[in-house]
């Protein structure tokens, strides 16, 4: 029986798997015994539901730290663009810079106004400044069809008098 040991490849690992506590995988040494499948089978279908919940919680953090980034990212530029305008203004205007600057900047001047106040503020200025824009299109709108209405149009030649 010795012999017979010895000229099997496997009992090398089979030694050592069964010297750890548990059996020899089914990759290794196949089972036919059809209570012992469905048990592999339950147990592989365990694992997946768990990896698959495992990957689920990994993308929703993977998007939450992308999110967060994006907002991190996004405060910082403010706050630079913020202290680029401040010391813009405490510098003084130039003739560049003497156009009139928008609402959001006087915050700087406005020791009241602070800068969270003012990006409180932002969404209320750009609907007051949409609708600026769309009564100012109402009204071109109204007087072109009011011009069009005073102005009666050029009647066409009649084809009776090309003839």
């Amino acid at each position: 029986m010795s012999n017979q040991q010895a000229n099997d490849p496997l009992n090398f690992m089979r030694n050592m798997w069964g010297n750890m506590g548990f059996s020899l995988p089914g990759m290794v040494a196949p089972t036919f015994d059809l209570d012992e499948l469905d048990k592999r089978i339950k147990d592989m279908k365990a694992v997946e539901g768990w990896l698959r919940m495992n990957l689920s919680m990994l993308q929703m953090t993977i998007q939450s730290l992308e999110m967060q980034r994006t907002t991190v990212s996004a405060v910082q530029t403010m706050s630079k663009m913020a202290t680029d305008t401040a010391k813009s203004m405490a510098a003084g205007p130039t003739e560049e810079t003497a156009a009139p600057q928008p609402d959001f900047l006087n915050a700087a001047v406005d020791p009241e106004k602070t800068a969270f106040s003012e990006a409180a503020m932002w969404p209320w200025q750009m609907m007051q400044q949409m609708r600026e824009q769309l009564q100012h299109s109402a009204e071109a709108a109204a007087a072109a069809v009011n011009e069009a209405v005073e102005t009666p149009p050029e009647k066409p030649a009649s084809r009776r008098a090309k003839k």
